[in-house]
């Protein structure tokens, strides 16, 4: 692939791929670096995407991307909790500020189902309506009905219990 090809692939594609990531993980710090690293994979190994199946193939690279880094992150998390654990007992601290109320809010996100997140994500973020994120994910629109009435129990759930 030359510069000038890879180029256009990168400008054509690389905010879908990046919205793509930032649903899955809600992290939009992590979905560039992973965006980013999927197009250089491309770069570095060569690829050449059959016409019509770019995005399939840089779906499926930053896919793979992301799993490999969040199972990198679950074993450093449960190797620091572990950590913490020896070291001391935790305290009981009030929740009362905004920034604690955030923490749980973006905990609950990351923990929420990964279909109701991006339907949750693709309304409130982006502000598309059901019958657009229907179209986008190629589902109905009851189904984004659904999967938004789910995150939002979900979310109240984990808002009233923590």
């Amino acid at each position: 692939m030359n510069q000038k090809a890879f180029r256009q692939l990168f400008d054509q594609h690389f905010e879908r791929v990046r919205n793509y990531i930032f649903y899955r993980c809600g992290d939009p710090e992590l979905a560039t670096d992973i965006t980013q690293d999927t197009f250089m994979k491309i770069w570095e190994k060569k690829l050449k995407p059959d016409r019509g199946k770019e995005k399939a193939l840089l779906f499926k690279i930053a896919g793979d991307i992301f799993i490999s880094e969040y199972r990198r992150k679950q074993t450093a998390l449960k190797f620091a909790e572990n950590a913490k654990k020896e070291q001391s007992n935790p305290s009981v601290d009030h929740e009362t500020d905004n920034n604690e109320l955030r923490a749980r809010y973006e905990k609950a996100l990351s923990q929420m189902k990964e279909n109701q997140r991006i339907v949750f994500l693709m309304s409130r973020n982006d502000g598309l309506k059901y019958k657009e994120i229907a179209e986008h994910l190629d589902i109905g629109v009851k189904a984004v009905e659904k999967r938004m009435s789910e995150a939002l129990d979900y979310l109240k759930a984990q808002l009233k219990n923590d």
